[in-house]
């Protein structure tokens, strides 16, 4: 088949699979990868390469996470996060590293601490299919997401150490710290560095007008592809580079002063990217179990041990690896309850469902697989990394595992998990909208009272009716938001007339209102950056806002737009604050 068919056959896959799963109501992840074995079965076989999928896959849904992550609740959980993502995966890997050793002695030390490296990081993306995110405490999910972002790039560090350590027959616990510091530390530069850059370019071409949304997004796109290559070129992390990227994207809100229409199309664009890519690399994972299921058992057979025996040995390792992870978490925990004690704080000890779900969360996934699958192979007169076959087995089995693991008992989990009944965003949401209600209202109260002086007695007459009109419509959502039912709003019928004059004034009048409520939603822009600066709004509710926003002033500019130009606003007075005027 041509390569063409297989991406669009792919491509079909991905998208029907989606209302499919809802349908029989199985986890997403694993229906994806059922669909890529049974085409792997059909005789569909994709060449895989390690090197390419880290670098098509890895970098924008990785970036994409990191530039939604809500910055808030990651400078709030910022030492559980951490803590989890480099200090469990150092942990895993030297406990998990001896630990397969004396399971396996075949296996050499450095073979088994690469083996326990790679299997650190977690996937996200599978948990998040998962788990009904609407149910869950948001500061489960933000841990879980916070940690998948950044122990890929710790995980595939060690697992870097570990393999040129296997191959040389040397390890330094100094020189691999040194460097773990230097090879992390330089991704996370290279990604703020570049994201400085485009920023500077984007700011440039905006100013010269070159600010269409088509540029700004491609340049935006190909900010992770140009950090993940940088980095590695220098030799530094390409993963943490690209997450990075994200952050300090998020940080600097450079979108923020962007055209609407950038904003909207951006939004639509990347969660195609998100969307498309997570499900690819299912499937493409689900087209290589076959193969790597055949050559593990091969390989047990020829070692003199049983399919049975290699399905046990692969368990045994999940479920040490989610002991050591349940441990560590019980240290964190316990670590925070003495911390509370010791700043005379009443600590608040973790459920211990939370604690299930968290441990069932860590999930191996693409990242695994595609490092397990990048050691070396024997080619060139170069030998093969020991028991190579053998790893990537053990690697494939526990993905498999875990994910099994997670789909039968994290549901029923995270059901349980406590929870404030509603979503603390939308409750977020409408405080929110209620202060900019009142934020309005008192704008055009003072735009009243500077534009009407300026007016013949008509003209004034006219505003005075729009703005009034505009208030009441306010109000009646303050009412609304405060959930009270005073009164109901009646529309004031407002008789046509045919006389030419009339439907001018007509005209005016919903131009000028078109006018001031574009104006009114640059208001409640400044007020949601204000508010989000001064630390009162989370980033999920203010680009929740946000959107809402964008798509009243794309209906309110189109209906603008639409409106007859033969009137003649040249002389017509502004409004204070900049406006836009479509006449």
């Amino acid at each position: 088949m041509h390569i063409t068919s297989v991406v669009l056959l792919l491509l079909l896959v991905t998208a029907v699979s989606g209302p499919v799963a809802r349908l029989l109501r199985v986890p997403l992840p694993l229906l994806l990868i059922t669909c890529g074995v049974v085409a792997s079965l059909l005789g569909l076989h994709i060449e895989f390469e390690p090197e390419t999928f880290l670098l098509l896959f890895i970098p924008p849904l990785l970036f994409s996470d990191a530039y939604l992550m809500p910055l808030r609740d990651f400078r709030e959980l910022r030492w559980p996060i951490l803590l989890l993502a480099v200090g469990l995966v150092i942990f895993s890997t030297l406990v998990g590293g001896y630990f397969i050793h004396w399971l396996l002695p075949v296996v050499p030390l450095a073979a088994a601490f690469a083996l326990a490296a790679i299997l650190s990081p977690t996937d996200p993306v599978a948990v998040g299919g998962m788990i009904d995110a609407d149910n869950v405490p948001r500061r489960f999910l933000h841990i879980l997401h916070g940690e998948a972002l950044l122990n890929d790039a710790s995980g595939l560090v060690c697992f870097k150490f570990a393999v040129a350590a296997a191959i040389t027959g040397t390890f330094s616990v100094l020189n691999a710290s040194v460097g773990f510091v230097l090879v992390s530390v330089g991704g996370i530069v290279v990604g703020i560095v570049l994201t400085f850059g485009f920023n500077f370019v984007n700011r440039i071409l905006s100013r010269h007008g070159f600010d269409e949304p088509t540029t700004q997004i491609t340049l935006m796109t190909l900010l992770p592809f140009a950090a993940y290559l940088l980095a590695e070129h220098m030799e530094l992390s390409g993963i943490l580079a690209a997450v990075s990227a994200g952050l300090s994207l998020n940080q600097s809100r450079v979108f923020g002063a962007a055209q609407t229409a950038t904003r909207l199309r951006g939004s639509a664009v990347w969660e195609m990217i998100t969307f498309v890519f997570n499900g690819l690399v299912f499937l493409l994972l689900g087209l290589q179990l076959p193969d790597i299921a055949k050559q593990g058992i091969y390989m047990a057979n020829k070692a003199g041990d049983s399919t049975w025996s290699l399905i046990s040995t692969i368990v045994l390792l999940t479920c040490v690896l989610l002991l050591l992870r349940l441990v560590w978490i019980f240290l964190l925990g316990g670590g925070r309850e003495l911390i509370a004690k010791a700043r005379g704080h009443k600590p608040v000890p973790v459920p211990f469902m939370e604690t299930a779900a968290m441990t069932i969360g860590g999930v191996r996934g693409a990242v695994t697989l595609a490092g397990i699958l990048s050691l070396p192979i024997a080619q060139d007169g170069m030998p093969e990394f020991p028991m190579r076959d053998l790893l990537v087995t053990f690697a494939a089995g526990v993905i498999i595992t875990s994910l099994l693991l997670a789909a039968v008992l994290l549901p029923a989990l995270s059901r349980s998990l406590r929870h404030d009944g509603g979503d603390p965003v939308n409750r977020e949401a409408d405080e929110v909208r209620r202060l900019l209600a009142l934020e309005v209202i008192a704008e055009m109260e003072r735009q009243s009272a500077l534009v009407t002086k300026q007016l013949d007695e008509t003209a004034a007459q006219q505003r005075a009716e729009v703005t009034a009109a505009l208030i009441a419509e306010y109000r009646f959502r303050l009412r609304l938001l405060e959930d009270t039912q005073d009164e109901k709003r009646h529309d004031e019928d407002t008789s046509t007339t045919h006389d030419a004059a009339h439907r001018e004034t007509a005209l005016a009048r919903r131009r000028f209102e078109a006018a001031l409520r574009l104006h009114l939603l640059r208001t409640e822009r400044k007020a949601l950056t204000r508010m989000r600066h001064e630390g009162l709004v989370s980033d999920e509710t203010e680009r929740l806002l946000t959107h809402d926003l964008d798509l009243e002033e794309t209906v309110l500019s189109g209906s603008a737009r639409a409106l007859p130009r033969h009137l003649d606003y040249k002389d017509e007075p502004r409004l204070s604050s900049p406006l836009l005027y479509t006449g």
